[in-house]
């Protein structure tokens, strides 16, 4: 089974990592912050929380980095702050209503989610970018039919280490 599991794992790390281009549009949204004095704050719904904790506590973690608090904390937000808005499927309710406010208040934002419908409308639609964590299912079939070993949080860390990373150069080049 860990067999089947790494080789799926594989397969979606590498769907996600060829979209390098949202990959890297959504370090260069974020970095836009760290140019006008703002903060890119992290909201990570449900088990996305971790990457909150990745993001400020974590070895490598970015001083721009900041933990949204909560939902009542978005009106502290200014022009010059992002957002990082992270969960599990792209209509999740809580992260659609979340999203609709950072549209009001005109702040740009990055999603990450998967999309289970590209015909349903979600945080693709209104988030500056969208990155697909590629994950509807679970990855391993049991005897029974079912799948399971559904690693939401593994693939979203992957896609926010890829934004990290390019975000990082991004700053580098720019101290230069």
């Amino acid at each position: 089974m860990l067999k089947i599991f790494s080789t799926q794992l594989s397969g979606i790390f590498k769907y996600i990592a060829d979209d390098e281009y949202s990959i890297e549009d959504a370090a260069r949204l974020l970095a836009q912050s760290t140019v006008g004095d703002g903060h890119i704050f992290v909201c990570g719904l449900q088990e996305m929380q971790g990457i909150i904790y990745e993001a400020t506590e974590g070895i490598e973690a970015l001083p721009y980095f900041k933990a949204l608090p909560d939902t009542k904390a978005l009106n502290t937000l200014t022009s010059t702050d992002r957002v990082l808005l992270i969960t599990r499927y792209h209509d999740d309710k809580e992260a659609i209503e979340i999203a609709n406010s950072l549209y009001e208040l005109q702040i740009p934002f990055v999603a990450l989610s998967t999309i289970k419908d590209t015909a349903q409308a979600g945080l693709q639609d209104l988030a500056d970018v969208h990155i697909d964590l590629k994950l509807k299912r679970g990855l391993v079939p049991t005897e029974t039919g079912e799948r399971m070993g559904f690693p939401s949080l593994l693939t979203a860390l992957y896609a926010f280490h890829g934004i990290s990373l390019t975000l990082k150069e991004l700053l580098d080049e720019l101290e230069e």
